[in-house]
């Protein structure tokens, strides 16, 4: 039988440098969505060699850095990041992330840990 609903209760939550993600219904390849809330930033600089990262802003605000370039952010936008570009983010944000295809760690690749002392 397919499973159509993924509940907050199933999803596994965790925090990864500075923000709070919750990761719904890993059985489909095609995609993963994830909750995130960050309240001051993700204090990690990656990229992924395979998937797109495409972020739903639900509310609050921010800047992401997307290759090094600033990018800002408010309620309502959607950010499209393709592979092979460099990001992180500051802000205090609600977002709803899909990756596509999901999510495998393999695929991600870490560039440098970011400072606070870099947040605009």
């Amino acid at each position: 039988m397919t499973k159509y609903r993924h509940t907050v209760e199933e999803a596994e939550r965790f925090n990864k440098h500075g923000i709070e993600l919750t990761v719904y219904g890993q059985r489909d390849s095609s995609a993963t969505v994830v909750r995130v809330q960050v309240e001051q930033g993700h204090f990690e600089e990656f990229y992924n060699v395979r998937s797109s990262y495409i972020y739903y802003i639900v509310g609050g605000q921010g800047v992401f850095y997307l290759d090094g370039e600033a990018v800002d952010v408010g309620a309502t936008d959607l950010i499209t990041v393709p592979p092979h570009t460099r990001i992180y983010y500051f802000g205090t944000m609600e977002m709803v992330l899909t990756v596509a295809p999901a999510f495998n760690e393999e695929d991600e690749r870490h560039i440098r840990f970011v400072s606070e002392s870099e947040r605009p």
